[in-house]
């Protein structure tokens, strides 16, 4: 059976619900699913968690989810750049579970293996430990977090075959391959298909296995979100 649908539209449907966790690639601006998360805008589903490093730009990424208020918690690293944001959160409309961004890339590989709980020095006396179990070893304390397992999960990536092997750009890759694993369906949106076969093998970044739905996507906008000149 094929793994590429016609749009993002035709990807998401029968798949994404109220109250769903959702698992969405990314940092910053770079290496974001644009036309998933919009697609995913227009479905009307509310009342989502949403895993990202970060919660997008006012009026692009998750911003548009902000918008129209589907969003009902975020788990994040970074909320710095979004004005709307800001606003739900400080009036209380908003559930935010701040992450240091190095657990949160482990939580989410974490969930990809199955494994799920591990500890960290990270956060430890911080707002982060609270209401986490913390425990010592060798002398130092450590904190427990659990993992992440999206119902679905919304990446992006440069390349795919059509059994959905991928090949990333850069630092696109970023966490994508780990919200990839961790989904419990992962669709993706790539700028360009092949047929299976045409990618070298040494050259995948991530196995098919992890991709369920490919959608292609061969003009996104890539958005740049600070540019300084001098």
């Amino acid at each position: 059976m094929s793994k590429v649908y016609a749009n993002a539209t035709e990807a998401l449907k029968g798949l994404v619900a109220d109250g769903q966790t959702i698992g969405v690639g990314g940092f910053g601006l770079c290496g974001i699913p644009e036309v998933l998360i919009t697609a995913l805008r227009d479905t009307g589903v509310k009342d989502l968690t949403c895993v990202s490093n970060n919660a997008g730009v006012d009026g692009f990424g998750l911003g548009l989810l902000l918008e129209t208020r589907q969003i009902k918690k975020m788990i994040s690293s970074y909320v710095g750049e979004n004005k709307e944001f800001e606003r739900q959160y400080l009036a209380g409309e908003l559930e935010l579970e701040f992450t240091p961004q190095g657990t949160l890339a482990e939580r989410l590989r974490a969930g990809g293996a199955g494994i799920p709980a591990f500890f960290t020095a990270t956060g430890v006396g911080t707002m982060v430990a609270e209401g986490k179990e913390v425990r010592e070893f060798d002398g130092k304390q450590y904190v427990m977090e659990r993992a992440i397992e999206p119902d679905v999960s919304l990446i992006k990536a440069y390349m795919a075959d059509r059994s959905g092997n991928l090949i990333f750009s850069k630092t696109a890759r970023n966490f994508n391959p780990n919200v990839a694993q961790a989904g419990k369906v992962t669709v993706v949106e790539v700028e360009k298909i092949v047929e299976v076969g045409d990618l070298d093998p040494d050259h995948i970044h991530l196995p098919g296995i992890f991709v369920h739905r490919i959608v292609l996507n061969e003009t996104p906008e890539k958005r740049i979100e600070q540019r300084t000149t001098r």
